[in-house]
């Protein structure tokens, strides 16, 4: 009997998948990394007996990095990123440990169905899990396959089993497409971004920006932001007039006319029309037309459109309408959600789709009606190649999907349904009228055939002023004739929909990118988010566009990044060379990026007008310990401290508040200590700037706080303060937080487990001396008079925090309110509880883990 081992995207899909096939007889277990499950069960497999393990990966299995030393800002020349610094593929989460977890479920395998997701990225996936598990299956004997790909478009029973019956195999050319892209963006994007970040936050204390990034779409994105933004402070005001006549066809009734030229520019010429028509005191009908008018329904859904449409009328931003679409996908609600196409397929089942919503109260009425009088046959859309577009795969209920999941839904149903109704139908009735020598119209519209807006009803035909009975030559009385004066008004800034389609026609991204690039420069601080969801760019998004213009234009226009991605389109077609494009763009941004550099004069002249330098910003807060003299804190992104007099910067930990630490100093370099914290429900600890810049010894790395200090004898170091073995994480010390009283804590400094203890105590100090069962450190305990919970009249006690009996009641675990990237670790497991002891730096030893005070701690988990 074959092993066959298949391999979905996430593990959703793949209990999804392995249902359908397995009709529901499958045993299902977790995988030894905890996040994806193993689904098996017997069945038939090109005409033999098979046992498949249906598992699935987390996205991507592995990410493309510089190799170690290469990730140094400080000791590497951006330059060298673009050929000298090599590459190399790591694990895309390490946590999961994904490669060990496939390599032991493919060991023994015989054959493996790919069912990543079917685009470049899916394909790119494929080959990902074909190098961690094809060095352990059994080897193919002569010429028989053992490696094939399942084509699928939706989580349907027609689809999967259609899937597994047509197995293909996974294209090589697609998957270098994506490694290219890939190399390119990591290769560009941090050597324009290293550099202009050391450079302009180095001199710049009000940037409001952790990171000034560059990226090949990402600039250009920004880009035609900052257009509309130039063209709207650019905008002078015009004004016009309008002559606007009303008449009345009854004696209650009054009809509004539209001149027919419009507008005119000069205020006398505009008297002069208006005297001559008050001169009339009739308006005579000239012509009147009836004409029969379409409008048409709407092509297939694509992703484009979906997202267009999900930001402007659903309040949707693309990566959150992206991930919904995705989730609805994988639970087989829609079909997959990232397509080009607007035109269904010839053998597509749109009976069968309709079918499915016939019992929705929503749109019932309308699929029975189309259901019995007969479908009408999609307009033909655009045929990309890839997948079928956007459609409902299932029938939902709101209760089902939810707030924006349902809403989603409901767009996409409502679509659907509107490509197979038939067009909107209306009579147009246009009359044209004479006062004097100017001409007049009116237009009114009659609905003769709903069409597609029943479904869709934010398209129906306006209703508007019914205009009156009458023929040529019919004279109606004129109630007023009047100037209007009016203004140009300048354009609005863009619309997250209308930046969605400038990319799509410049061809920036990719259907599944552009959310993620529109995303960035709202993360990176270059755009704020308007209401009417329109993108507004901050002062650090222009000066960059208007510095990259400055310097060399082919940064911020689409047109260079345009003509890469048909680059990147041929290599997944197989008619371009991976080694040549990649070596050919990288050369072309290799010139730019030396230029730049030489030229980035430019672009400073431009960042000193709206930005002020770093000794003029922030506030006095801690002294240097080289002049003594204040430090000011820039609390703009990234918060940091500057000494002007030294003209030296000193990073600080993110997202957190930093106050002094009563000015107290460190003991090797006498820079004033300052206290940082998640607040009150979180962690801090103090730091000192310098040591936090510049490790004083050799088994501290930087951003290492006091907390992590091995410093032997300074009193607010880890060898000082710090208790025991964290409950949680495997190199992390609980170490006491002499700030907290009287909510005493102590804190991991590793991780974000935080433990509370002795509330309302006087005192808590850490003791030389150690616990004789567990080796950890103990603490003396003063606790007020009135409030000792202490035995007795004891208001002080000496004893161990995880076995002293008169403790365990006073402690309590918990995890802390924010997460500071520094604390690394701690999510959730409990993880390898008596690995013995080590010594810790400063002398004292860990300690060990008390099965039991361990399980007792974690009860109180929340």
């Amino acid at each position: 009997m074959k092993t066959v081992l298949m391999v979905a995207e996430k593990p959703s899909l793949a209990q999804s998948i392995a249902k359908i096939l397995s009709r529901g007889y499958m045993s299902s277990r977790k995988g030894l990394n905890g996040a994806c499950s193993v689904h098996e069960y017997t069945g038939s497999f090109i005409g033999q007996s098979a046992h498949f393990k249906m598992t699935s990966v987390c996205g991507h299995v592995m990410t493309l990095d510089f190799i170690g030393k290469y990730n140094s800002w400080d000791k590497v020349d951006p330059a060298e990123l673009f050929s000298k610094a090599p590459t190399e593929k790591k694990e895309a989460n390490p946590k999961l440990t994904m490669v060990k977890f496939l390599q032991v479920e493919g060991r023994g395998c015989d054959c493996i169905v790919l069912w990543l997701d079917c685009d470049k990225e899916g394909e790119n996936i494929c080959f990902e899990v074909l190098d961690a598990v094809l060095p352990v299956m059994n080897k193919p004997r002569g010429t028989e396959r053992s490696i094939y790909r399942a084509k699928f478009s939706s989580i349907t029973d027609t689809d999967i089993c259609n899937a597994m019956n047509h197995l293909g195999e996974p294209n090589r050319n697609e998957a270098l497409s994506v490694d290219a892209r890939q190399e390119l963006d990591l290769r560009i994007g941090c050597a324009f971004t290293r550099f202009q970040t050391k450079y302009f936050q180095g001199k710049y204390g009000n940037l409001d920006s952790s990171l000034i990034s560059f990226g090949p779409c990402q600039t250009p994105t920004l880009g035609f932001c900052v257009e509309r933004h130039d063209k709207i402070q650019s905008f002078k005001p015009e004004t016009y007039w309008v002559l606007q006549a009303k008449v009345n066809p009854e004696k209650e009734s009054s009809l509004t006319l539209d001149w027919d030229r419009v507008r005119v520019f000069d205020r006398e010429v505009a008297q002069m029309f208006l005297n001559i028509t008050k001169v009339s005191k009739e308006a005579r009908v000239e012509s009147v037309s009836k004409k029969e008018k379409v409008k048409q329904r709407p092509l297939a859904l694509n992703t484009v459109e979906m997202l267009r449409v999900a930001s402007a009328a659903l309040g949707m931003g693309p990566q959150h309408a992206m991930q919904i679409a995705e989730r609805l996908y994988t639970q087989g609600y829609i079909s997959y959600p990232r397509t080009e196409t607007t035109h269904y397929p010839e053998n597509f089942d749109l009976k069968g789709c309709l079918r499915q919503q016939a019992s929705n109260p929503y749109w019932a009425e309308t699929v029975n009606a189309l259901l019995s009088e007969g479908i009408n046959r999609p307009r033909k859309g655009h045929d990309a190649g890839d997948h079928p577009p956007i459609t409902p795969m299932r029938a939902a209920t709101e209760a089902e999907l939810g707030g924006d999941g349902w809403r989603l839904y409901e767009y996409i149903t409502r679509h659907f349904i509107a490509t197979v109704s038939t067009d909107c139908k209306y009579l147009q009735t246009t009359i044209s009228f004479s006062i004097g020598p100017e001409r007049f119209t009116c237009v009114g519209k009659v609905v003769t055939s709903p069409g597609f807006t029943e479904i869709m009803p934010w398209h129906s035909i306006p209703l508007e002023e019914s205009l009156p009975r009458c023929e040529k030559g019919d004279l109606f009385p004129i109630g007023e004739i009047k100037l209007l004066e009016k203004q140009t008004s300048p354009p609005d800034y863009l619309t997250e929909a209308e930046l969605i389609t400038l990319m799509e026609k410049h061809g920036i991204g990719t259907d599944a990118s552009i959310p993620v690039h529109i995303n960035n420069i709202c993360q990176r601080n270059y755009v704020t988010v308007e209401s009417g969801r329109r993108l507004k760019p901050t002062n650090l998004g222009i000066v960059l566009v208007h510095g990259y213009y400055k310097i060399d234009a082919e940064l911020v226009l689409p047109t260079i990044r345009s003509a890469v991605e048909k680059q990147l389109n041929l290599i997944a077609l197989g008619k371009a060379n991976y080694h040549q494009v990649l070596e050919h763009t990288l050369d072309i941004f290799k010139r730019k990026f030396h230029y730049f550099v030489d030229s980035i004069a430019g672009m400073d002249e431009l960042m000193e007008v709206s930005f002020s330098p770093l000794a003029a910003t922030g506030k006095p807060l801690s002294r240097c310990g080289k002049c003594h003299r204040f430090m000011k804190y820039i609390q703009a992104k990234p918060s940091r401290l500057h000494c002007s007099h030294c003209d030296d910067t000193y990073s600080l930990p993110q997202n957190g508040t930093i106050k002094l630490y009563k000015e107290l100093r460190c003991p090797l370099d006498d820079f004033e200590l300052v206290l940082w914290s998640s607040g009150s429900r979180g962690k801090s600890y103090p730091l000192c700037p310098y040591c936090y810049n510049h490790p004083p010894f050799r088994d501290m790395k930087k951003g290492m706080g006091c907390n992590e200090c091995t410093h032997p004898t300074c009193q607010h170091s880890l060898s000082m303060l710090g208790i025991g073995q964290c409950v949680e994480c495997e190199n992390g010390v609980l170490v006491l937080d002499s700030t907290s009283g009287p909510k005493w804590k102590m804190a991991c400094n590793k991780c974000n487990v935080i433990v509370h203890f002795f509330e309302n105590a006087h005192k808590v100090r850490v003791s030389p001396e150690t616990c004789d069962l567990c080796e950890a450190a103990l603490v003396d305990v003063d606790f007020n008079k009135a409030k000792s919970p202490l035995p007795g009249d004891e208001t002080q006690h000496s004893g161990c925090v995880f076995c002293d009996p008169v403790f365990q009641d006073l402690v309590e675990l918990k995890h802390a309110a924010m997460r500071h990237p520094m604390h690394r670790g701690g999510q959730g497991k409990r993880q390898g509880r008596g690995r013995g002891k080590g010594r810790r730096p400063g002398g004292r030893v860990n300690p060990k883990k008390p099965k039991d005070k361990m399980a007792a701690l974690a009860a109180y988990f929340v």
